[in-house]
């Protein structure tokens, strides 16, 4: 089987304008015997698109005429023979992640087995789930949280569906729903809003009971100042762990989490094993949050969660980009011994995402299973098909 041609394609989501821009970009290899594979780059968020449609156009000539079944083999010359591969950033694994990911789809349809087989097999059927990003609107509530019992309601909406984790980024908007400035974020944060924040976790603790797990999310945007002031305000409530309390530095992220009480993870804006050693190694993070979608995919993350599971690390993939990216890091998930938690982000619920595969992997009572389809278990849809902007390298 050889490889004969690379679609790369892009499209505007329809998404609402309050949901900012939102531009999947993926891949699809063929080869010669007729058999497909699908991939996403992980940038469907705010920028990057065009940049990995361009990277994906430069690195996929390499892969014309070759074996998809040696996959890993040809993504390793592609990374060393391309001058910036070997530490490559987020557009570069996003592309090779988008290669990556097809190459797994067109092995697992070849053998007629879904890919976590020939990763090894699978340790369980299901896979826990959490209900992420509340705090932009849950199931029947599609409005951004902003007082206390908005966030309550939407933490409610999460448990009514079955889930007994969330995760929320406590500290977006002001009281009255204005978007919050770096400064407000950052060194010493005023009282009306540690106030403002305590307020809101206290909500969702009240609304969840004491049998739920609550996830604070920090998306970088605080610094080490900001977050241990938040920390001393809300650990009281039982975060189970803050995500990304400042900028990904390790030894100022292993003083967090050693400061402030509260276990610390992160790791979707880094890019591959080698940028994760050191998180790793010196046990700077309780978890690591790599994306499958931008860590240059399946091959490349397993790496990480074996080296995670050697230093007792957890893992818990981000997992925001389509459903495409959803099956394919389920079934890594499924195929690893050290997995924590599954991220079904709010993004996935909504409709402007859902259409854009065959396959929409909705939990139930907050547990999904890995799909057992051949392959990835997803393929995109026919409206993807038919609306993306579409480049051919043959």
């Amino acid at each position: 089987m050889k490889i004969t041609s690379v679609d790369i394609m892009m499209l505007e989501a329809e998404a609402p304008e309050n949901r900012g821009r939102n531009t999947p970009v993926f891949c699809r290899i063929h080869t010669d015997e007729g058999i497909f594979g699908d991939g996403e780059a992980g940038v469907m968020m705010m920028t990057g698109a065009r940049a990995a449609c361009a990277m994906l156009e430069e690195l996929s000539p390499s892969l014309i005429g070759q074996d998809p079944i040696d996959g890993e083999v040809l993504l390793e010359k592609l990374c060393r023979g391309t001058y910036f591969g070997p530490n490559g950033g987020p557009i570069f694994g996003a592309a090779v992640a988008a290669l990556d990911t097809a190459l797994w789809d067109i092995k697992g349809k070849s053998f007629g087995v879904p890919v976590y087989k020939l990763l090894g097999g699978k340790y369980r059927d299901e896979l826990h789930c959490y209900a992420s990003q509340i705090n932009f609107g849950w199931g029947r509530l599609q409005q951004d949280a902003v007082t206390p019992e908005e966030f309550a309601a939407c933490a409610r909406e999460a448990a009514g569906q079955g889930y007994d984790a969330v995760k929320a980024d406590f500290f977006v908007h002001d009281a009255e729903g204005r978007s919050l400035t770096e400064k407000e974020r950052t060194g010493i944060i005023a009282e009306k809003y540690l106030g403002l924040i305590e307020s809101r976790v206290a909500a969702v603790r009240e609304a969840l009971g004491s049998e739920c797990t609550i996830l604070m999310e920090c998306h970088g945007y605080t610094d080490s100042s900001a977050f241990l002031q938040i920390a001393e305000r809300t650990k009281k409530y039982g975060i189970a762990y803050a995500e990304e309390p400042a900028a990904t530095a390790f030894p100022v992220l292993k003083k967090l989490g050693e400061k402030s009480g509260i276990p610390v993870s992160m790791g979707e804006r880094l890019h591959s094993v080698r940028e994760f050693l050191p998180f790793i190694t010196n046990q700077t993070v309780s978890f690591v949050q790599p994306d499958i979608g931008n860590c240059r995919g399946i091959t490349e993350a397993r790496k990480i969660a074996q080296l995670c599971a050697l230093y007792d690390v957890g893992i818990q993939f981000h997992c925001a980009n389509s459903h495409l990216n959803v099956a394919a890091t389920l079934q890594l998930e499924a195929a690893i011994p050290n997995f924590t938690l599954h991220e079904h982000c709010c993004v996935h619920e909504r409709d402007y995402v859902r259409k854009l595969t065959k396959f929409d992997y909705q939990p139930v009572d907050g547990v999904l299973t890995v799909p057992e389809i051949p392959g990835i278990g997803n393929e995109l849809s026919e409206y993807t098909l038919k609306r993306a902007e579409k480049k051919v390298v043959r």
